[in-house]
């Protein structure tokens, strides 16, 4: 699994469209509040061109993509962390995630109700800000009531854990989103072990519609005020997304054409969640099977072995790297073999995204 990313926003903002058009699923996208209660799960293949490649020149006889996971999570509205709405469902929701795609309206649109009469989509982002920061200081703020209790008996760890919570909660109260601070080791143990929800990566999805889906104020003012948050800003119409993915791949590149779309919004929200969660692929191949991986930056070929097969970590001996651009410029193995291109590496070798690699077990 690369990663599961969360589809949020207020209601009638275009989730389920947006969902559609990723998945395929078809589930319900209506013109009133609330129209997705429980979340909807699509897993969906990811399309490399890599892999592709590696598949036609090894030979293999099937290819296995990685996949990514999406989540069609119910729309949120003000007050939510108090229990508003769907509330505390849907922020339990949310803290199953690793990344969240905030679905934010960009579109007018007289026959699909809004919650506020006007359209700005700053506000409606700021909106879902402000309601994850309200419980991440709940949770923040329960856990700090039982350390105070304990810290009033002396105990050191108490004390020092109440040194560690007190500032982040300081800084949550002043809106400050967790992940946009600089958390000591300690800190971001506690993050991870309380799933703090604006700890969570953040990508921002203007949905236009058609007559703005290249100029548009709207997306304008959203791209601005994601470089305020961290959050890339990606602008297009969930509607027109929603229909291409209705047609056959010929048919599907020439209505992208037709719109001056360069790519899906898939591969759109891909390439944004790889981003933001630091992700990579790699690649295995064999004649039974060519197979792209999903792992973390930084990731080293001994991890990266015990995502293939956890007996591949134990027995591991070494692994023989080739880069995809090299095999793409030579042709073969065996050329890449009689060039000295085919590198040896141990363990402790970082895996870089491209990388095909032979794991060499006892």
């Amino acid at each position: 699994m690369g990663f599961q990313c969360g589809l949020v926003g207020l209601p009638n903002a275009g989730k389920s469209t947006i969902f559609n058009a990723i998945t395929h699923l078809g589930v319900e996208a209506s013109a009133y509040p609330f129209c997705t209660i429980d979340p909807h799960f699509g897993i969906v293949p990811l399309e490399d061109p890599r892999l592709d490649f590696i598949f036609e020149n090894i030979g293999s006889a099937k290819k296995s993509p990685t996949t990514l996971e999406f989540v069609d999570i119910a729309g949120l509205v003000k007050g939510a962390s108090r229990g508003e709405g769907l509330g505390n469902q849907f922020l339990s929701h949310i803290g199953r995630v690793d990344a969240i795609a905030q679905v934010i309206r960009c579109f007018e649109d007289e026959n699909i109700s809004h919650p506020y009469e006007t359209l700005d989509p700053v506000r409606d982002a700021n909106d879902v800000k402000m309601e994850l920061l309200l419980k991440d200081m709940e949770l923040i703020d329960r856990r700090l009531s039982k350390i105070r209790t304990a810290a009033k008996t002396g105990d050191p760890a108490s004390k020092k854990m109440l040194d560690t919570l007190e500032p982040l909660y300081d800084q949550v109260s002043k809106e400050n989103e967790v992940r946009s601070l600089n958390l000591s080791e300690t800190q971001l143990e506690l993050v991870r072990e309380m799933n703090l929800l604006t700890a969570k990566p953040v990508i921002l999805i203007a949905n236009v519609d058609e007559a703005h889906l290249h100029d548009s104020p709207c997306v304008c003012s959203l791209t601005e005020y994601g470089t305020t948050i961290n959050a890339p800003c990606l602008p297009f119409c969930g509607k027109a997304q929603a229909e291409i993915a209705e047609l056959d791949q010929a048919d599907q590149l020439e209505f992208m054409t037709a719109m001056g779309l360069e790519e899906t919004a898939l591969q759109k929200i891909v390439r944004a969640g790889y981003d933001v969660l630091h992700l990579i692929t790699f690649f295995t191949a064999n004649e039974n099977e060519a197979h792209a991986w999903t792992i973390p930056e930084g990731t080293n070929v001994h991890e990266a072995a015990a995502r293939v097969h956890t007996d591949f970590k134990e027995k591991f001996i070494k692994a023989e790297v080739i880069k995809t651009a090299d095999l793409k410029t030579y042709g073969s193995m065996k050329v890449l073999h009689d060039h000295g291109l085919i590198e040896v590496h141990g363990k402790d070798y970082i895996v870089e995204d491209g990388d095909l690699i032979l794991f060499k077990v006892r």
